[in-house]
């Protein structure tokens, strides 16, 4: 039995270390974190394992001639892909070929081909593994009783061999890639990964953009795709998956690429129906844009909606890299506390039983990408709120000298949450006052200048607190005396934003 040389494979192979070479010299970019966390499956004591090295990939480069790149990829069954596309996407886009004084389209152009070349040398890398595993199945016996010892063992070997050669072939990735040059952004989408643009206004408002729509079996454009090929779109929705993953394109996965005609839910597509070719949205100015640039990878979207349901997803994500941002004085600390934040939330829920727990006996390994655009990070000092949130709170005011009844607006600051890593507390990160399970948060309460003078002359003797007379201490028909306080507003957005956290406390206010 004759082995298909391997040398040809093996410097194929080198081809995936040589791209690393080529892109070894280019600066990272410092206007960029990334934060990570690897996939986890909870025991019934809540306890999680890894059950796979991480299979996420990401890049994070600067160019010359003001251009950036960035990127976020979405591995599985195994890291090759993702790490593969991750260097030669790079050498494909970042050594000369991209420069200022090219057009819109002529960046299109030039993602759509890198693309395709990362998708073909992908290919190229394994192709020799791909002819001694069709060369080594034609060796392989039926099985028979009356076959020799000396056959079955022989058997035994080539599919010993069959099934390294099935593992070094196999695997996929998405990819999610973030392109700035001239000041302008492009974002090339291959699956379901996500981008989102985030801008703050002046007023501190964060108005949040998703750049595309993922490339999954619920995608109508997809599906329509799919449906002129001749493949039933109904079933695919359906099922919901593609060979084992959502995504309608991808990078690699040979099976689904090569021998679509033997899976049932592709045999009669008319041409390759799960392709790599990416979605381009762009350009988009970010002239006077302040704000950041999220990437995501499919694990922390998933995580974070199977958590808290889909509803609100983005706006939450946005509004913990802000917190972070302005708590953090490096971008990687504000990523990896992001990331650290919803793997906790994730598996909070998960422990308490409620109703979104099933949702919550896994995750898959997570990245988040944050890249600031003339945004403003935490200096070394806190700040006076000390990274929380401010939630408005409505004190009603009574002072004896004025006949006229008025507010005094009170901000409450609230201690940001995710000093808690991984629910552990560590002396170096938990914070005086940082909630901790079973303890209501503290608070903090500061005053804003927009007392009247007849306010904030009665402030100085403690009368904004004074008892406002017998009649407001009657006890309801539950033995409450009804708040001197108004919560409501505060609790609204305390528990939209802890959700998951406040009922393991038993619930913040009144019940």
């Amino acid at each position: 039995m004759q082995q298909v040389p391997s040398n040809m494979a093996a410097q194929r192979r080198n081809l995936m270390q040589s791209h690393q070479s080529w892109t070894d010299d280019l600066p990272l970019c410092q206007m960029c974190g990334v934060g990570t966390a690897p996939n986890c499956v909870y025991g019934p004591d809540g306890k999680g394992a890894q059950s796979h090295t991480n299979e996420d990939g990401h890049l994070r480069f600067r160019g010359e001639d003001g251009c950036f790149l960035y990127g976020v990829f979405n591995g599985y069954d195994g890291s090759r892909v993702a790490s593969f596309a991750s260097q030669c996407l790079t050498a494909e886009l970042l050594l000369g070929q991209l420069n200022s004084s090219h057009t819109d389209n002529d960046v299109r152009r030039i993602l759509t081909q890198a693309f395709d070349v990362v998708e073909k040398s992908y290919f190229e890398t394994i192709d020799d593994a791909l002819a001694e595993k069709a060369h080594l199945s034609n060796y392989l016996l039926p099985h028979n009783e009356n076959v020799s010892f000396h056959h079955s063992s022989q058997n035994q070997k080539v599919q010993e061999r069959l099934k390294e050669l099935e593992q070094e072939v196999s695997g996929g990735a998405t990819a999610v890639v973030a392109l700035i040059l001239n000041n302008k952004l492009f974002i090339a989408n291959v699956g379901t990964n996500r981008a989102l643009l985030c801008k703050s206004s002046s007023d501190g408002q964060n108005q949040v953009l998703q750049i595309g729509r993922p490339h999954s079996t619920d995608n109508d454009d997809e599906l329509q795709r799919l449906a002129a090929l001749g493949v039933d779109s109904a079933r695919i929705r359906q099922a919901g998956q593609i060979a084992g993953q959502s995504s309608t394109r991808r990078l690699g996965d040979y099976r689904v690429k090569f021998n679509y005609n033997e899976i049932d839910l592709l045999s009669a597509a008319k041409t390759k129906p799960v392709i790599a070719e990416p979605e381009i949205h762009g350009s988009q100015s970010l002239d006077s844009v302040t704000g950041f640039l999220l990437l995501m990878s499919e694990g922390l979207i998933n995580a974070l909606e199977s958590a808290h349901g889909p509803e609100q997803a983005n706006q939450e994500i946005v509004a913990m890299v802000a917190a972070e941002l302005a708590q953090q004085t490096s971008l990687e600390a504000a990523a990896q506390s992001v990331v650290d934040r919803v793997k906790r939330l994730h598996h909070d829920v998960f422990v308490s039983g409620r109703q979104r727990a099933p949702y919550c006996a896994r995750h898959e390994d997570m990245t988040l990408l944050i890249r600031t655009l003339n945004y403003p990070l935490a200096d070394g000092a806190l700040t006076p709120t000390q990274g929380g949130r401010i939630y408005p709170v409505s004190v009603p005011y009574s002072n004896s000298q004025s006949t006229s009844k008025t507010s005094v607006t009170l901000s409450l600051v609230m201690p940001s949450q995710s000093t808690l890593t991984n629910g552990t507390n560590t002396a170096s990160t938990l914070e005086e006052g940082t909630p901790t399970p079973g303890q209501s948060p503290t608070a903090t309460l500061q005053s804003t200048n927009t007392q009247t003078q007849s306010s904030s002359s009665s402030s100085g003797d403690g009368s904004l607190f004074r008892q406002r007379g017998s009649q407001a201490a009657q006890p309801d028909e539950t033995g409450r005396v009804p708040p001197y306080v108004d919560f409501s507003q505060f609790y609204l957005l305390w528990g939209s934003d802890h959700s998951d956290s406040q009922s393991t406390q038993g619930g913040l206010g009144p019940q």
